[in-house]
């Protein structure tokens, strides 16, 4: 049973003080039927998530109160992923016919303030410094730098061309170009890491309408469809974030294994990608991520970054709506934020951030504590 997105729907990212989340994910939701041309009271299930900002299943009493079976997923920034992947699962089975996807969240400005206890790891954690994620990122890009000869300007160029894609995306929060000199030199927050190297936690609402495919012309006269929705936690041995200790022997990491079977389950491979959401909470990270998930060595990501490959109308396009860098994180939404893109790419409809070529394979990755991967692959 082959799955389609029939619709898709967003609130605004960013800050908007007159919507709690609940009523963002809600404003999401409700465009995300009239995408679709369906009602809420069609809807036979849904799955959502919210870190920040109550139960997702309390969009039931924005949306209506029509018994439906609406199920709750917590999987820190991996929570869209994991809210689509269930999705997915529940049509491919055969036990649904359609059914919508919710994230949202409402963050308070600031760090994330994650507790040590929640992820099994001792107070002495947190009491140390070492929940502070921006410095297990900046440790992590530091070694990588000097492992595969990636250079401080090009962390800044990532940078550089996500302010340029949020620029150019109306549900970006950060719609101003910033000059790669002014990144570089910004505050030092973690070395290597400045101020406009990093996302920062944020508000927005994203929802999705998901059909067995051959049901989705009654829906919308452009379906995309999802051919490959995975996710994989980390195994023993793989550098994380909130990892207590290291192994003397490394591994892959749950990226690596995740997209590993997403393109086996597609039945295509890295070449075959027109456009590319990759989960970029700090550059350092979509420079790792573009490797972790096969679309180059360790290493060539510093030729490729530099040539512009990775610009909205280079060979590999990554982030074309600014990512997490532009958009900031609200975990709920997060994941289901690149799902959206990559609809609007496959669609056409990405206006001022579309891809050119009329791309037909689109990747989504999202990465989330203590080490957990989703990655999916859409067609048109």
């Amino acid at each position: 049973m082959d799955v389609a997105i029939v619709g898709i729907g967003i609130h605004p990212f960013g800050r908007t003080p007159s919507r709690s989340g609940l009523e963002q994910g809600a404003y999401a939701a409700r465009e995300a039927l009239k995408d679709a041309g369906a009602a809420w009271r069609d809807m036979q299930f849904a799955f959502g998530g919210s870190a920040s900002a109550g139960s997702a299943d309390a969009l039931v009493n924005e949306l209506g109160l029509t018994g439906i079976p609406f199920i709750n997923v917590a999987n820190g920034c991996a929570t869209g992923g994991s809210s689509l992947i269930s999705a997915y699962n529940a049509i491919k089975s055969g036990e649904y016919d359609i059914g919508l996807v919710a994230g949202f969240d409402k963050h308070e400005r600031g760090a994330f303030n994650a507790d040590p206890k929640s992820l099994g790891i001792g107070m002495w954690y947190g009491e140390t410094g070492m929940m502070m994620t921006t410095q297990f990122f900046a440790m992590k890009i530091q070694k990588y730098m000097h492992d595969h000869g990636i250079s401080a300007d090009t962390l800044a160029k990532v940078a550089e061309k996500s302010f340029i894609n949020g620029s150019k995306n109306p549900n970006a929060w950060r719609r101003e170009p910033i000059a790669v000199e002014e990144i570089a030199n910004s505050m030092m927050v973690n070395d290597p890491l400045t101020k406009f190297m990093f996302c920062s936690p944020s508000e927005g609402g994203v929802a999705l309408i998901l059909c067995r495919a051959d049901m989705a012309s009654k829906y919308t006269a452009t379906p995309v469809y999802l051919k490959a929705a995975t996710l994989k936690s980390r195994r023993y041995g793989s550098f994380e974030v909130f990892a207590p200790s290291q192994a003397l022997q490394q591994v892959d990491g749950p990226t690596v294994d995740a997209a590993r079977a997403a393109f086996e389950m597609a039945g295509v491979g890295p070449r075959d990608i027109d456009v590319m959401q990759l989960q970029d909470t700090e550059v350092g990270a979509e420079i790792m991520h573009m490797a972790e998930n096969g679309f180059c060595e360790h290493g060539e990501q510093e030729q490729l970054i530099q040539s512009g490959a990775t610009h909205i109308g280079g060979s590999m396009p990554v982030n074309t709506d600014g990512g997490c860098i532009a958009n900031g994180e609200p975990i709920g939404a997060s994941g289901l934020r690149q799902v959206y893109e990559n609809v609007l790419q496959l669609r056409g409809q990405a206006g001022e951030h579309q891809v050119p070529n009329d791309p037909r394979l689109a990747y989504t990755h999202v990465y989330g504590a203590p080490g957990i991967s989703a990655v999916t692959i859409l067609q048109k």
